[in-house]
């Protein structure tokens, strides 16, 4: 008998990085891939039949900003082993890891340094520290202004502290703050460039919506990394593009050829999710977008915003009340074509944007599961990753996005994982199913993966997922959550 945990016996293991699609057993011991072979003998105590199911490793989301456990259970079941906080990121990050060793998570977790949070905090004086203070905060304009020489260097002194406490890079929303000057973010790049670390930015408003921004949201990022050498990661490109995605992914596309840096990441959805106090849903402001008060709907109570005054009262009253916002039509051809052109850009990484849980009554129990339907949040929260499969393999127009099951895989995978390792050591074990790797691992049924959730019921899980396995722990088994299961570990970057 060998000293395996357990082996999955008979699936299609798919590894994108050599190219393995065969059937194969996969031995796992003590968190790891202990062998990848045929015929390997039996583990102990148990081996589990996975014949008829793909075997690979787990999904690797760099765009989520859930915190609770129920939340990460939804991106469990959407095959999500690894779930970061990158666009928003956290401050202090020593904190944010304390406080997610404490509660324990169903996956692995990691943050980046947080901009919006160290402005709020250096710029405005506002308190910055507690959970949910960006939501709460969004729309004072106080942190939104240009900083002062003083406040820009307390800035900055305060994110490389984070860096210095592992945080995974600089998160930085800068469509939230558009009187922060061009020249901070220069400086912020800079910091990055010199710590080793990338950028994951919300990108500033595109000059097509607003003529009179301070800089092209696009043409901001890709100056910026030809400038720094920062590698400058464009958080959704989908979403902060909207029907401009052909120019920006054009710019994005000659940034890359010329040398620079440049990554971007994209969501299978064509509606976004953000606090209705948000700077650009601004009443005056939603023409920019071609949007209209019925674009919004309040997540809370499930209504759609009937005019301006009751959206100016929403924003006043819950300024951080999450709002699904219409941006493409998903019903549309052509819109549907976009997303694909986004999620099918060479080198482009999936990843969810996943929104906390927002409980339209008191909330439930919180390790409650299934979720009661009080709990609602962006169905990208709960399906991202196997719509993109259902999507990319089975239902894009042939020559129009359709890619091999393995190619779509190391989107979801092994291109995050390489996007990160050259600063985040523990990403080198990720992202693979081989020997020696992390024992990070989802098995699922290639024909009928797919998304449920909708935006009527956004926390149904996904389908198709049959295993999850995290550091070799089932936090999904047959298809259902394991109730204790709290296998993740923290991912920290190794500071310069």
């Amino acid at each position: 008998m060998n000293e395996w945990d357990l082996v999955l016996r008979g699936g299609r293991v798919i590894d994108p990085e050599s190219g393995l699609d065969g059937v194969r057993d996969v031995a796992i011991a003590s968190g790891r891939i202990a062998a990848v072979g045929t015929g390997l003998p039996p583990g102990s105590p148990s081996d589990v039949d996975v014949s008829g199911q793909v075997v690979t490793a787990g999904f690797i989301d760099l765009h989520s900003h859930v915190n609770d456990v129920g939340g990460l259970r939804l991106q469990a079941m959407d095959g999500v082993t690894t779930a970061l906080e990158l666009e928003a990121g956290e401050t202090p990050v020593a904190a944010a890891y304390r406080r997610a060793a404490e509660q324990g998570r169903p996956v692995n977790y990691g943050f980046s340094a947080s901009w919006a949070l160290a402005r709020m905090e250096t710029v405005a004086g506002l308190p910055a520290q507690a959970p949910g203070a960006f939501m709460a905060r969004i729309s004072d304009p106080a942190w939104q202004r240009a900083a002062g020489p003083a406040q820009l260097t307390a800035l900055l002194e305060r994110i490389s502290a984070d860096l210095a406490d592992g945080a995974l890079g600089i998160g930085v929303l800068l469509g939230y703050a558009p009187g922060a000057e061009p020249q901070e973010y220069r400086r912020v790049a800079g910091l990055a460039a010199a710590s080793g670390v990338a950028t994951f930015t919300h990108a500033r408003d595109l000059i097509e919506m607003v003529p009179a921004t301070l800089a092209d949201g696009a043409e901001e990022i890709v100056r910026v990394a030809g400038e720094t050498g920062a590698h400058m990661h464009y958080c959704h490109i989908n979403s902060t593009s909207h029907r401009h995605i052909d120019r920006v992914l054009a710019l994005v596309g000659r940034a890359q050829a010329a040398g620079s840096r440049v990554t971007t990441e994209a969501y299978p959805y064509g509606s976004g999710m953000t606090g209705i106090g948000a700077a650009f849903l601004a009443p005056e402001r939603l023409s920019e977008r071609g949007l209209s008060p019925s674009s919004l709907t309040y997540a809370p109570t499930g209504e759609r915003v009937a005019s301006e005054e009751r959206l100016r009262e929403l924003r006043q009253a819950d300024p951080g009340g999450l709002v699904i916002i219409e941006q493409l039509d998903e019903s549309s051809a052509a819109d549907r074509a976009l997303l694909l052109r986004s999620l099918t850009f060479p080198g482009s990484v999936v990843a969810s944007d996943a929104m906390p849980l927002t409980w339209t009554a008191s909330p439930a129990q919180p390790l409650a599961w299934p979720l009661p339907p009080t709990a609602i949040t962006h169905p990208r929260t709960a399906g991202t990753f196997c719509r993109a499969l259902r999507l990319l393999t089975r239902e894009a127009p042939d020559g129009a996005g359709r890619a091999g099951l393995a190619q779509v895989l190391a989107r979801c995978s092994l291109d995050p994982a390489r996007l990160l390792e050259g600063w985040v050591p523990a990403m080198r074990a990720k992202g693979r199913l081989q020997p020696g790797r992390d024992a990070d691992v989802v098995v699922f049924d290639p024909e009928t993966v797919t998304d449920r959730a909708s935006y009527a019921d956004s926390t149904r899980p996904s389908a198709g997922i049959r295993h999850v396995l995290v550091n070799g722990a089932f936090v999904v088994r047959d298809g259902g959550i394991v109730p204790d299961a709290r296998p993740g570990r923290p991912v920290r970057a190794e500071p310069r």
